[in-house]
């Protein structure tokens, strides 16, 4: 069997690294989001939307961020099932809670913006409907690793299902190709440069990398905690049998 790369055989390296790591990350978060929100509330009203524009300088990047932490926990899940380290299997499960807070704004913030501009909170959308379906994916994530005892078997449970579900991210990505939508498609990043004038583009961005950045250090926070949980009950149990 191919050895496990060395950042999941040794924890400490990983523990070592984000013991600074969280807080620069941090960091980074406070300074691109007030300089995110400073240029989005300063910004012009759209001549169309008003000033709901300015919702989608939230709601864009935590569209984005609910998809790529998916990803990172797929990823980590398939990496768990592979090698079996604690490490891996760790940020898949840190990451589950902090995907779902994400894409649940992304719902949120879509409603509001949706209820002036097509006169409904809801409709039952193909982008809509299917970022709901992530958002029900993370929830059984998280459902079914604290409805089993044996860690073990959770964590592999719960791995297959991250990786089942991932099959819902190219649905997310072309919905809006695929089927005919009211949700419009890309307008940051498409073939021909973005669509949104240089006003709105630049404050999207920087909450984007804001929100990322701030992904990446409560990711280090929570997998540190999973870690010291697991060291912690690990020493409990050889304890408790003499």
């Amino acid at each position: 069997m191919i050895p496990a790369p060395a950042f999941l055989s040794n924890p400490e390296r990983f523990m070592a690294f984000s013991r600074w790591a969280a807080p620069m990350f941090g960091a980074i978060a406070v300074v691109l989001g007030l300089a995110g929100l400073w240029l989005g509330w300063t910004a012009p009203v759209d001549y169309q939307q008003g000033a709901t524009v300015r919702i989608l300088f939230i709601h864009i990047p935590t569209a984005w961020m609910s998809e790529f932490v998916y990803v990172c926990l797929a990823g980590a899940s398939l990496l768990s099932l592979v090698w079996r380290q604690l490490l891996a299997d760790a940020a898949a499960q840190a990451a589950a809670p902090l995907g779902a807070g994400f894409t649940l704004l992304t719902l949120a913030t879509g409603s509001l913006w949706g209820r002036p501009e097509w006169g409904t909170w809801w409709v039952w959308d193909a982008r809509l409907t299917s970022e709901l379906v992530l958002f029900l994916i993370y929830l059984a994530y998280i459902a079914l690793r604290a409805s089993m005892d044996d860690e073990t078997k959770a964590a592999r449970a719960a791995a297959i299902l991250a990786l089942v579900g991932a099959v819902n991210l190219p649905i997310i990505h072309y919905s809006v190709t695929w089927w005919n939508t009211l949700h419009q498609g890309a307008s940051v990043f498409r073939a021909g440069g973005s669509a949104l004038a240089p006003v709105f583009y630049w404050p999207a961005i920087l909450m984007a990398l804001a929100y990322t950045s701030a992904f990446g250090s409560l990711w280090l926070v929570r997998i540190r905690g999973e870690v010291w949980r697991r060291r912690a009950e690990a020493a409990a149990l050889r304890v408790a049998k003499g």
